[in-house]
């Protein structure tokens, strides 16, 4: 039984690898091969560094739930290990919280609709993972003012395979089909709303659906522009861009933090150190960094040397 049960870890831990990298949701090899010496992670691990020089030395802690499979707000660089896999612009974010707040950052990684539920029941302080206002949420959760996010939700799009480049660029090409979506999304209720004709095809792993769509499962994937962009870069040539982009109302523009309803405390908190965030004018360092660590955009496009900075001549 102890020889299955090894066989069957190591199993599935090639099967997760292989999600990661096939879809986007990790790091590159490269990045493995030569770890903070990579110029495409070094802008990164610069912002990581001042953070983590800013950490309290605390036993007091703040439990921040995500699901690492959306780069590049939150996804898995494994050539790192522990806590400090869970890279990307959310991750950077939850740091940035726990410094402001005093307090040790714990993340707890888990699938999207399980960080909403461990938010309402206590599990976890904060959610974190790309959250966009819905009135379902403002229900339910104490929700933070906005942060920005780069395009990650201003630019809502939908990716396919490179057989159907160029058929998809209308809602009408999209009836009959079958779209996928993270269920709870933001993505889900605009495939619902503006692609009525298809058929809405839920998951609750986006890497699970970027397989799905690669095996032909589904036809088309509705996704946030930057996660679209380390989809089609992780696999290039066998994914695209449909061309189709989705209207997207003002309310849903940027992300929010969860918190539950019942701690306003810690929700003030959240909106003060965001508030401060803002007048620290990092949110484009993050992004560009979180962009280039999940190969979504390369240091030339975003004019960066190789040691992480901006270039400004």
């Amino acid at each position: 039984m102890k020889k299955k049960s090894l066989v069957l870890l190591l199993a599935l831990a090639m099967i997760f690898t292989f999600a990661l990298s096939a879809c986007g949701g990790g790091g590159s090899e490269e990045a493995a091969d030569s770890g903070s010496s990579d110029p495409a992670a070094a802008a990164y691990n610069k912002v990581l560094e001042g953070l983590n020089s800013e950490a309290v030395d605390t036993d007091e802690e703040i439990v921040v739930a995500m699901s690492p499979d959306f780069a590049p707000m939150e996804f898995v660089d494994l050539s790192r290990s522990g806590d400090d896999q869970y890279v990307g612009y959310d991750v950077l974010l939850a740091k940035y919280i726990a410094n402001h707040l005093g307090k040790k950052l714990v993340i707890k990684p888990m699938s999207f609709d399980a960080v909403m539920t461990a938010v309402q029941t206590g599990n976890a302080d904060l959610g974190i993972s790309g959250f966009s206002w819905t009135a379902e949420r403002a229900e339910n959760y104490f929700i933070s003012d906005w942060y920005e996010a780069g395009e990650n939700e201003t630019e809502q799009v939908v990716i396919t395979t490179a057989e159907n480049e160029g058929k998809l660029t209308s809602a009408e090409n999209y009836a009959g089909l079958k779209v996928g979506a993270q269920g709870g999304s933001l993505q889900e209720l605009l495939v619902k709303e503006q692609l009525p004709d298809a058929e809405c095809v839920l998951m609750t792993d986006l890497n699970d659906l970027c397989t799905a769509l690669l095996t032909g499962k589904i036809d088309a994937l509705a996704v946030a522009q930057g996660n679209g962009e380390s989809f089609i870069s992780a696999n290039d040539g066998k994914l695209v861009a449909s061309g189709f982009q989705f209207e997207i109302d003002e309310k849903y523009k940027n992300n929010v933090v969860l918190i539950n309803k019942d701690n306003t405390e810690l929700g003030n908190q959240v909106n003060e150190v965001i508030a401060q965030q803002k007048k620290d004018n990092v949110a484009d360092t993050w992004y560009d960094a979180a962009q280039m660590l999940g190969n979504i955009k390369t240091i030339d496009e975003l004019g960066y040397d190789d040691q992480g900075n901006k270039i400004t001549e």
